[in-house]
């Protein structure tokens, strides 16, 4: 396909020919996670469960930091790529790299060294501490590797090569699969080999992806001297801050509610673990829709071309709702199947009570947070992030707040009640900066 089909291409097919490789890639990406809660809650044990919930909270916010700090920085790279300006390209893309693999490494030593703190920090039960630190520290090691194949993911959908991560994460999938069945059943090595496996898996994908990276970059015209610019790391660092505190609002949220959830004992962990890994999964599409507006918003700029950022945003309205509407009718007819996927049948009626009592509840409220998503896309990629940042503490806020003053009183159910409240909170604080200036998209000569 043309390698401008997003500047050129009618915007809804554009924008899903882009996002759909993105929901496939980390569809895969979250569905190996919730395998290895599922091999571990069915094979270990339901503490074990317990364990991995309770450290995947701050696993998340790792993650989190990966992938919306490489989103942020693509938008650089695409208005560049938009504006044909190669060169500059290059180097923005470079120094990025370099600047996310010092932050990984420090982001892993600081880990290393304070993972149990954390975990007594976030109200770890005590009989599930151990294994819960020790699944931390492997993945610490990972850590370099998990944000290099997040920021050259970025980077790739930033070129409109949505596709190439979504073959890698299909591999580094599959192989993680295999890894968790043959670490954790046939070398019984417990909650410690599903981290392996992924730490295995990840660390393949990652050098898979800068090998191929170089290949696509080295195909543009024009040579740079010097791999790193202080100019281009601060614009980078304008467009990633932002980013960062966006995609890693919901996880900062998960982590400071994790210790509400926390104090209710192991068994409703398990039971809110095994309900949040199915959430993330339902918000696989939505998250994408949301970094496909970015990239798109980012290169219709960059070429001049206007008028187009509003008919996108026109067009991601109707796919997300189109999504919301699936992921609605999926849950509330099998949300008790799929709860049970992940207990085993010594789990226990608290556990599996608090699983389908959760999906039964956040299924009717995707939309929203798909809503959110889209229209924080469109203003990261227009550079206008100084709303939609506030916009997403405000959503922190709410979460954070109502669970740990009324979960206490009311029990766990507040901790979901409160998902809903903040991301539509978020919505309506971003659609309203939208709205009053989405005339700057749309010059008065059109």
């Amino acid at each position: 396909m043309n390698k401008e089909y997003l500047i050129q291409e009618k915007p809804m097919k554009a924008i899903l020919v882009f996002a759909i490789p993105m929901i496939i890639g980390n569809f895969f990406q979250q569905f190996y996670t919730m395998v290895d809660s599922i091999i571990v809650g069915r094979f270990v044990s339901e503490k074990a469960l317990a364990a991995i919930g309770a450290s995947y909270a701050l696993t998340n916010v790792f993650i989190s930091i990966a992938i919306g700090g490489g989103i942020g920085a693509s938008v650089i790279a695409s208005l560049y790529f938009g504006e044909r300006r190669y060169k500059e390209m290059k180097k923005s893309i470079s120094t990025a790299l370099l600047s996310f693999l010092a932050l990984s490494l420090i982001l892993s030593i600081f880990g290393l060294s304070r993972s149990k703190e954390l975990m007594i920090l976030l109200n770890t039960p005590e009989n599930i501490l151990d294994m819960a630190t020790l699944y931390l520290d492997i993945y610490f090691y990972g850590l370099p590797f998990l944000f290099m194949y997040n920021v050259l993911a970025a980077m790739f959908n930033a070129l409109g090569r949505s596709r190439t991560p979504l073959y890698l994460l299909i591999f580094s999938s599959i192989l993680n699969i295999v890894l968790d069945l043959y670490f954790v059943i046939s070398l019984d090595l417990g909650i410690a080999g599903a981290a392996w496996a992924t730490f295995i898996a990840q660390g393949i994908s990652a050098i898979l992806a800068f090998l191929f990276f170089i290949r696509e970059v080295s195909s543009y015209p024009s040579k740079i001297k010097g791999f790193f610019s202080i100019r281009e790391m601060k614009k980078s660092a304008r467009m990633a801050f932002p980013s960062i505190i966006q995609q890693s609002t919901v996880s900062i949220g998960m982590l400071l509610v994790q210790s509400v959830v926390n104090s209710f004992g192991a068994e409703i962990l398990a039971g809110f673990s095994a309900g949040g890994r199915v959430e993330s999964l339902c918000i696989v599409p939505m998250a994408a829709m949301g970094n496909a507006m970015s990239t798109y918003t980012a290169q219709n700029l960059g070429a001049g071309k206007y008028q187009r950022v509003q008919e996108g945003y026109n067009s991601g309205v109707k796919i997300i709702a189109a999504f919301a509407l699936v992921i609605c009718i999926f849950l509330v007819f099998l949300h008790t199947p799929i709860i049970s996927l992940f207990l085993g049948e010594d789990s226990t009626v608290l556990a599996q009570k608090t699983g389908t009592d959760f999906l039964q509840f956040i299924a009717w409220f995707f939309i929203l947070i798909g809503l959110k998503m889209l229209t924080d896309g469109l203003l990261r990629g227009a550079g206008d992030t100084k709303i939609f940042t506030m916009a997403n503490l405000v959503n922190l806020s709410i979460r954070v707040s109502v669970s740990a003053l009324l979960a206490p009183v009311f029990g766990v159910a507040m901790v979901w009640y409160a998902i809903p409240m903040g991301w539509l909170a978020n919505f309506l604080i971003s659609y309203r900066e939208y709205h009053k200036n989405r005339r700057k998209y749309i010059p008065a000569t059109t």
